[in-house]
Order: C-alpha cells, then sequence, then structure tokens
C-alpha cells in the first residue's frame, strides 16, 4: 500500500477501515446472538476460560501483524464486554418467567 499523502488521505483511509471493521462486528453480533440460544445461565455468558482463550489468540494474532498486542488485548476486552452485556440484556429479556 502506497503511503498517504495528507492528513486528508490518512483520515479517509481510516474511515474506509472502520466501515469494514462495522461490517465484521455486525457479522460478529449475530454469531454472538446464536451463541446465546445455546446458553443455559448468567455463567455462560460470562464465560471466563472462554474469553481468556479468545484474548490470548488475539494477542498472538496481533503480534505476527505487526499490531502492538496490547492494543489487541484492549479493543478484545472491550468488543467482549460489550457482546457479554448485549447477551445478558438478550437473556433477561427472553427468559421464561418464574
Amino acid at each position: 500500500m502506497d503511503q498517504p499523502t495528507s492528513l486528508t488521505e490518512v483520515r479517509s483511509r481510516i474511515d474506509a477501515i472502520d466501515g469494514d471493521l462495522i461490517a465484521l462486528l455486525a457479522e460478529r453480533q449475530g454469531l454472538v446472538r446464536a451463541a446465546a440460544a445455546f446458553k443455559t445461565d448468567e455463567q455462560a455468558v460470562r464465560a471466563p476460560d472462554r474469553v481468556a482463550k479468545v484474548v490470548a489468540l488475539a494477542r498472538e494474532r496481533a503480534e505476527a501483524a505487526g499490531l502492538a498486542p496490547e492494543v489487541a488485548e484492549s479493543v478484545w476486552r472491550a468488543m467482549i464486554g460489550a457482546f457479554i452485556e448485549l447477551e445478558l440484556t438478550e437473556h433477561a429479556t427472553h427468559r421464561p418467567p418464574a
């Protein structure tokens, strides 16, 4: 990829990447919602062991791609936290009355 020649070009490229990220996050959200159907309780939604594995893999992939692993971990933890909250809300909404 050619080096950008202006701040406007840098921002334009960032905006394009952000658009791609939004599409990928929407796809991930669909899979998170599908996974929620298989989970029976809050502990299954929070899944701390799974979170640890996903974050570790993100750090490994980041390092291999030239991204600071600390940045990847921070982004992944924020993303996972947001999706956990979405799942918890959906579980509360779809839980049969006691």
